[in-house]
C-alpha cells in the first residue's frame, strides 16, 4: 500500500488547463483514468487526508504509486482522449458497464455487393446498418420473415450464395419469393441494393409513406381490374402492418431518440436505455456496474453516454436503426461537462444533438417507464449477484488466510503440463483477477527441452520461461523490478544484475503495436496442478530468478490437498471452503486450457501422411501431387519422368519423393489410432 504524499506532484507542477490523467501502481499498470475542466484543482482533490476521501477513492490512491497527466485544447478533447484511455488501458477503478447479456441486432450488410439482412451480435463494423437491439433473435427472425415478402433481399450465408451461383439454381426462399434470388442473376446488383435500402428505411420508421404507395398502387390495381396484382398488395400491407405492430407506438411519428436512466445503491448502478426511432420503441438494453469509484448520477449518466456512443460513426453509418446518434438524448440527469458532451455527440452524428432532462408530457412518462426497468433490472442483479460478489471476496480472505499472504491473491496464474505418454508435452498459463478468469491473459507453452513424462521438470522449464519474461519485459521497460544477485541468464537479457532500477516508462507495458505485453504483470500467487515435487520445481525456478514475493501453492487432485513449498504436510481446507472452491475452479480451467491445446497438437500429428516426411516438400506442391496421381499408391507406383510432369516438381525433388515413399515402402497404410481412418490413401 503506497503513501500518496510519496507521488505527490509538486507545489506548481500541475497545469491549471483542461486534461486528462492517469494513475499508475508499482508495477506501472494504469489502474484509473480522468478527465478534469482544471487538472490542478481535480488532482490536488485525491491529495488529501485519507480519511475525508471516500474509501473507494482513498483505495485507488494507497493502490497507485504514480500520477501522470496530458494537457488538451478543450474539455471535447479531453472527453475523447479519456474514453480512448479506459478503451486502451482497462483501468481496475474506473467504472465499466457490462451488458446483462448479448443482445442481438438485425444487421444489413450495405458494404457488400448483395447487402444480406442478417442476425448479429458483438462489436459493430463500418457499413453496416443496425437495427435493435431485440430481446432475443427469434424476434428478429419473425419481423424479417414478414418483410420479406415485400422486401426480399438476401438473408443467405456466403457459402449458400455462392454454391447457388455455381449451380445456377436459387435456394427455397428464391422458390417462394421470400428472395429476390440476385445469385442467378434475376435482379442486378443496383435493384437489389435499391430493395435493401427500401429495407432499412422502413425499419428505420419511414413507414406511412411506403404504406400509403402500397394503398394506391392497390386500388389503381383494383380499378384497372388486376386483381391479382391488387391481391398482393393487400398482402404486402397486411404483412408491414403485422410487423409494425410489434413495435409499440410511445411517442409522436418524427421521434427519434435515446432515453437513458439510472437505479443505484452505494454498490452497483444499473443502467436501461430505451431505443426510439419513428415514435416507435425500436430497442432496450441494459448494463450493470460495480461502482469502484465513488461516483454520483450525473457522473454514471457520462460514463454510459460515452460507451454507448463511443463506437459510433454517425447515423449513416448504422443506419438509423436503434444504433447510431438520435436528434436527441434524455438522460436523468445532466454531465457535469454537459457541454462538452452534446458538442461530442454532434460531431458523433454529424448534426446537433439535444442533450437534456424531460420535464413534462409523453417524453416524462416514457422516462418514468424507463426507470422502473432500471430499477427492475438492479433488484433482479442484486438476487443474481449479490451472493456472487460476497463469495468471491470471501474465497480470496480464504486462501489469504490458509497460506498465511499478506493480502488476498487478487491475480492468481495456475500452470498445468499436459501429454499423452510422454509424447507432445504442452503446458498451460491461467489468469484469474478478482476471481474471475481473465481469458485475454492465458498463455500456452510447448516443452521443448526435453520429452517424456517428467512434470517436474516441465513445470520447471515453464515457469522459469514465465518469470523470466517478466523479468526481461521489466528490465527493458525501465528496471521496474530488483533482478537477483547473480544477475539474468545468460542468453536472456544480456545485462548485468544489482542495478538501481531506473523511472519507469509511461507506456512500458505494452508493445510497439499498442497491445499488451504478454508477462508485464507478476501475480500475487502462483496455483501448480500437482503435489510437493511440482511445488518444490516452481518454488526452485523462481527462487533461480530471484522472486521472492510470490507466493506458491499446489493443489494435488487426489484428495485435493493444497501443498505449501517446503512443508512435509498439506494443508487441509474444508470441503465446503470457498477458497478451496475457487482454487479448484481455477485448477479446472488450467487443466482445460492444457488438454485442449495438447489434443489439437496431437490431432495434427496424426494428420501427418507419407509425403510429410519428405524434406523440403511444402504444402503446395504436396496438394499437387495428389491432385494429379490421386493417391500415394499411385504415386509410389510412378516414375521419376511421370513425377517431373507435375507442375513445380524437378527432377532431384522427384528423385526424392520417389527414395522416400520407397524407403516407407507399401506395407501397412497409415491409420489414425483414435478413428481408424487410413491416411496413406
Amino acid at each position: 500500500m503506497a503513501d500518496p504524499s510519496s507521488y505527490r506532484p509538486k507545489p506548481g507542477e500541475i497545469p491549471d488547463e483542461p486534461g486528462v490523467y492517469r494513475f499508475r501502481d508499482q508495477h506501472g499498470r494504469v489502474v484509473y483514468v480522468g478527465k478534469a475542466k482544471s487538472l490542478r484543482q481535480r488532482l490536488s482533490s485525491y491529495f488529501q487526508d485519507l480519511t475525508h476521501l471516500h474509501p473507494r477513492t482513498a483505495t485507488m490512491v494507497t493502490t497507485a504509486a504514480s500520477v501522470e497527466w496530458t494537457v488538451v485544447a478543450t474539455e471535447v478533447e479531453a472527453l475523447q482522449l479519456e474514453y480512448t484511455w479506459i478503451k486502451e488501458y482497462d483501468p481496475r477503478f474506473n467504472v465499466k458497464y457490462r451488458d446483462d447479456k448479448s443482445y442481438p441486432y438485425l444487421a444489413v450488410t450495405m458494404n457488400e455487393e448483395f447487402p444480406r439482412a442478417q442476425v448479429m451480435r458483438g462489436t459493430k463494423r463500418k457499413g453496416v446498418r443496425y437495427f435493435g437491439p431485440y430481446g432475443h433473435a427469434w424476434a428478429i427472425r419473425e419481423t424479417v420473415d414478414l418483410l420479406l415478402r415485400v422486401f426480399p433481399v438476401r438473408t443467405c450465408s456466403a457459402g449458400v450464395f455462392k454454391r447457388a451461383h455455381q449451380i445456377g439454381r436459387p435456394c427455397l426462399l428464391g422458390y417462394i419469393d421470400k428472395c429476390s434470388a440476385p445469385c442467378v442473376g434475376r435482379v442486378t446488383p443496383e435493384e437489389h441494393r435499391e430493395l435493401a435500402e427500401e429495407f432499412c428505411d422502413f425499419m428505420a420508421g419511414r413507414t406511412g409513406a411506403y404504406l400509403r404507395r402500397l394503398e394506391s398502387g392497390m386500388h389503381e390495381a383494383s380499378e384497372a381490374m388486376e386483381y391479382e396484382r391488387a391481391g398482393r398488395l393487400r398482402d404486402d400491407i397486411e404483412a408491414l402492418r403485422r410487423a409494425m405492430e410489434k413495435n409499440a407506438v410511445v411517442l409522436a411519428d418524427a421521434t427519434d431518440a435515446d432515453l437513458i436512466a439510472v437505479a443505484e445503491d452505494e454498490l452497483e448502478a444499473a443502467v436501461q436505455i430505451f431505443h426510439v426511432r419513428g415514435g416507435r420503441v425500436r430497442g432496450q438494453r441494459g448494463w450493470v456496474t460495480d461502482k469502484v469509484e465513488h461516483v454520483a448520477t450525473p457522473q454514471l449518466v457520462e460514463h454510459a453516454l460515452q460507451q454507448l456512443y463511443g463506437d459510433e460513426w454517425g447515423d449513416g453509418a448504422t443506419g438509423g436503426g436503434s444504433g447510431g446518434v438520435p436528434r436527441e438524448v434524455l438522460v436523468p440527469a445532466l454531465p457535469e461537462a454537459a457541454d462538452a458532451l452534446t458538442d461530442w455527440l454532434g460531431e458523433r452524428r454529424g448534426s446537433r444533438v439535444s442533450l437534456r432532462v424531460p420535464q413534462r408530457g409523453d417524453k416524462k412518462d416514457l422516462m418514468a417507464t424507463v426507470q422502473r426497468n432500471a430499477q427492475q433490472a438492479l433488484a433482479l442483479h442484486k438476487t443474481k449477484r449479490a451472493s456472487d460478489l460476497t463469495t468471491r471476496s470471501r474465497a480470496l480472505e480464504e486462501i489469504a488466510e490458509a497460506l498465511d499472504l499478506d493480502s488476498a491473491p487478487l491475480r492468481i496464474e495456475c500452470f498445468d503440463i499436459s501429454h499423452l505418454q510422454g509424447e507432445d508435452v504442452v503446458a498451460s498459463m491461467v489468469v484469474f483477477e478478482d476471481g474471475l478468469a481473465r481469458k485475454s491473459e492465458y498463455r500456452r507453452f510447448q516443452i521443448k527441452s526435453f520429452a517424456g513424462q517428467d512434470d517436474v521438470r516441465s513445470m520447471h522449464e515453464v515457469i522459469s520461461r514465465r518469470f523470466r519474461r517478466y523479468l526481461r519485459e521489466k528490465e527493458k521497460s525501465g528496471g521496474w523490478v530488483e533482478e537477483s544477485p547473480e544477475g539474468p541468464e545468460p542468453g536472456e537479457n544480456g545485462q548485468g544484475g544489482g542495478e538501481e532500477p531506473a523511472a519507469p516508462r509511461p507506456d512500458a507495458h505494452r508493445e510497439e503495436d499498442g497491445r499488451p505485453k504478454r508477462f508485464a504483470y507478476p501475480p500475487q500467487l502462483v496455483v501448480v496442478d500437482g503435489g510437493a515435487p511440482q511445488v518444490a520445481a516452481a518454488r526452485r525456478a523462481m527462487d533461480e530468478l530471484g522472486i521472492d514475493d510470490v507466493a506458491v501453492c499446489g493443489l494435488a487432485k487426489r484428495l485435493e490437498e493444497v501443498w505449501l513449498p517446503g512443508d512435509s504436510d498439506p494443508v487441509i481446507l474444508p470441503r465446503s471452503s470457498e477458497g478451496l472452491y475457487l482454487l479448484q475452479r481455477v485448477r479446472d480451467e488450467a487443466h482445460r486450457f492444457a488438454l485442449r491445446y495438447q489434443r489439437g497438437k496431437r490431432a495434427q500429428s496424426m494428420k501427418k501422411g507419407p509425403l510429410d516426411a519428405v524434406p523440403g516438400l511444402g504444402e503446395t506442391r504436396k496438394k499437387a501431387l495428389l491432385k494429379h496421381f490421386g493417391s500415394v499408391k499411385r504415386l509410389r507406383a510412378a516414375s521419376v519422368e511421370e513425377i517431373c510432369e507435375v507442375p513445380g516438381i524437378g527432377r532431384k525433388t522427384a528423385e526424392t519423393v520417389l527414395a522416400a515413399l520407397t524407403e516407407r515402402g507399401p506395407a501397412a497404410p497409415a491409420v489414425n489410432t483414435a478413428t481408424g481412418e487410413i491416411i496413406d490413401d
